[in-house]
Parts: C-alpha cells; sequence; structure tokens
C-alpha cells in the first residue's frame, strides 16, 4: 500500500463567486489534480478556505435562491434564503456547493473533513 501524500491548499474566497470557488475546491478534495488519480480512491487533499464573508454572488441569488432541509415528517420541509445564510452562516453555503459537486458515495463524507472553512 502506497502512503498518501495530502497537501495543505489555501484558498482566499474574496472577491470570488460560490459556483467558481467550488468546482477547484472539490478538484482538490477529489484529487483529480494528480497524476495519479483513481475514482475509486480518495487521495485528495486538505483545502483551507479564508474570507468566506466576502464571496461574491452574481444576479439575483441572494433574493431568490433557497435551501431546503427535509425531516421526514408531514409538514416537515424547512428552507432557508440565501441572503438569511449569508448574514448567519456563509460557510453552509459553500460547503453545499462543494458537497453537490462530489460524488455521491462512501467517499464523499471523508473528503467534506478536509475541507476547513474559516
Amino acid at each position: 500500500m502506497n502512503k498518501i501524500n495530502r497537501q495543505l491548499h489555501k484558498i482566499d474566497a474574496e472577491g470570488q463567486s460560490v459556483g467558481r470557488i467550488a468546482t477547484q475546491i472539490a478538484i482538490l478534495l477529489r484529487g483529480k489534480n494528480k497524476p495519479e488519480y483513481q475514482p475509486n480512491i480518495d487521495n485528495g487533499d486538505i483545502v483551507e478556505v479564508e474570507n468566506i464573508k466576502k464571496l461574491k454572488f452574481t444576479g439575483k441569488k441572494l433574493e431568490q435562491k433557497k435551501y431546503f432541509r427535509y425531516s421526514g415528517y408531514p409538514g416537515g420541509l424547512k428552507e432557508k434564503k440565501m441572503s438569511d445564510l449569508a448574514k448567519n452562516n456563509p460557510a453552509e453555503i459553500l460547503s453545499r456547493a462543494v458537497r453537490e459537486m462530489l460524488p455521491p458515495n462512501k467517499l464523499r463524507n471523508g473528503m467534506m473533513k478536509r475541507l476547513i472553512i474559516r
């Protein structure tokens, strides 16, 4: 077994749009930037994101985009506007975007644990 060599990548989120930065992060977390990439092996790197409060939102996303959660019970569908999340917890916006860009398999939780948002 080869030891996985993980590097730390620091990304400054100031002035960047959410989708553009999320694609960069997803590629690094997955390890697609390495020549020894294999889709069934989690050999991605650690990503640390700073200045998350200064993300750029294009268009009318802040007023129109909504995030949904469902508890599984009748009437248990909750929704939050993106503007509320941007004020209270902007890290959740980025982590949701990155999470949806990663493959929905057993490796995704390990990749998300290597995402550090400050």
